[in-house]
């Protein structure tokens, strides 16, 4: 089939960017994340066949829903002993998360390497025709085109086929794992600096060292139903090397109680939920996105509407608009004036393109008299810390760290 009637038969999956369908999507899947999950959760039955798992990740990524609402009405239905499995991987989105923040590094060098993997194809015509065909599904791999044509036509792909995607990708067709991740992370509705970076390199081996993860044609052909049986496949994996250490850095997440006075509240795409917090009573609200920041390269457009128009709904009370721009300085400083506040308050940031943006823009706020307030939520403070090493350190916490959540069913 050609890769054009592959394209006309994907049907795009539903991601309404808005809190209540997330929540809505959660109470749909919520009597499936038990055993039903842990039996399941593997397979990839393709596009239009995902009740075997969550697909809350649009939502998570951007929390229009949070961790704790995901986990408080699971457990719930479950228990910790029953919803074992699907706990587990709502807390390797934390731990992806904790370890990046305790490791900036990483992400800095990802993409250093990706603008050099850039400049070098230029001068390698060969690398150049590889890439070209593998980012526009014309491998010849026949489960691979698909998932190529699948992540642009819907924005969203099974857990286990980014697994497989990237080891083919690496391991394959000896592709460099960052122009991959950088495929993943323009296209992706939930893509996300810390998942989607840290999973390119465990695949590759630098996460774990010396550990790497190759897709094989009997695992594919098991758990996709026989739907693909792909031959060619590379037998082996060996990982890759890197000579730069990735230190790790001390957290720092303390917050400061929100202020007396009148403030002005920043919304960005790593936390809109924020805004919902009744709490917080702002004199004005701003919405600032980043999602260009992704890449160097155009960003896939379901990614762009749904960050878009997400934040777009959520200001929409406060008959606030987003915004999308490089240099945030100028725009929260006319905010803040028009709103007559000296204080801005926003939820702390993670790694990514959103924090880059405010780190650059808070010297020039400092300048301007204003003052920056970042509010840390306490599920991160109490769980990113334990991503110091492998996930294992922080699995074994759950229990405890379940219990000062209070969620003890």
């Amino acid at each position: 089939m050609s890769a054009e009637g592959l394209k006309n038969r994907l049907n795009p999956q539903t991601f309404i960017p808005e809190r209540a369908a997330g929540l809505n999507r959660l109470e749909q899947f919520v009597s499936r994340a038990g055993q039903d999950y842990a039996r399941r959760r593997n397979y990839d039955f393709g596009p239009g066949r995902r009740g075997n798992v969550s697909m809350l990740s649009p939502w998570l990524r951007h929390r229009l829903v949070t961790e704790e609402e995901v986990l408080t009405r699971v457990l719930a239905a479950h228990g910790k002993t029953e919803a074992e499995k699907f706990v587990q991987e709502v807390f390797w989105r934390s731990y992806f998360k904790g370890w990046l923040e305790q490791r900036p590094s990483v992400w800095l060098c990802y993409q250093n390497d990706l603008l050099a993997c850039f400049e070098h194809m230029e001068q390698d015509a060969a690398l150049k025709a590889a890439y070209l065909d593998a980012m526009s599904g014309q491998t010849g791999i026949e489960c691979f085109d698909h998932w190529i044509h699948e992540l642009v036509s819907t924005g969203y792909l099974h857990n286990h086929v980014r697994m497989w995607l990237a080891s083919i990708w690496i391991f394959t067709l000896r592709l460099p794992w960052q122009l991959g991740a950088d495929l993943l992370m323009r296209h992706l509705i939930d893509g996300d600096p810390a998942s989607n970076t840290l999973s390119w390199r465990w695949v590759a081996g630098l996460h774990t060292k010396g550990k790497t993860y190759l897709a094989r044609a009997d695992n594919i052909a098991k758990y996709t139903e026989g739907r693909f049986q792909p031959q060619g496949l590379a037998k082996t994996a060996e990982p890759l090397l890197e000579t730069l250490e990735h230190p790790r850095v001390e957290l720092r997440l303390q917050s400061d109680p929100l202020p007396s006075d009148r403030y002005l509240m920043l919304i960005t795409e790593d936390d809109m939920a924020m805004i919902a917090n009744r709490a917080l009573q702002p004199s004005g609200v701003v919405g600032l996105l980043a999602t260009q920041g992704r890449s160097p390269n155009r960003i896939g457009h379901r990614a762009a509407d749904f960050a878009m128009h997400a934040m777009g709904n959520m200001l929409a009370p406060f008959d606030a608009v987003a915004q999308s721009a490089d240099d945030w300085a100028e725009p929260l400083m006319q905010s803040a004036q028009a709103n007559n506040v000296r204080t801005i308050v926003t939820a702390h940031c993670p790694i990514g393109p959103a924090r880059a943006r405010l780190d650059r823009a808070e010297p020039k706020l400092r300048d301007a008299g204003l003052r920056l307030q970042r509010i840390v939520r306490p599920y991160d403070a109490l769980v990113w810390p334990h991503a110091k090493a492998g996930f294992f350190g922080l699995r074994k916490k759950i229990p405890t760290l379940l219990q000062a959540l209070n969620m003890t069913s």
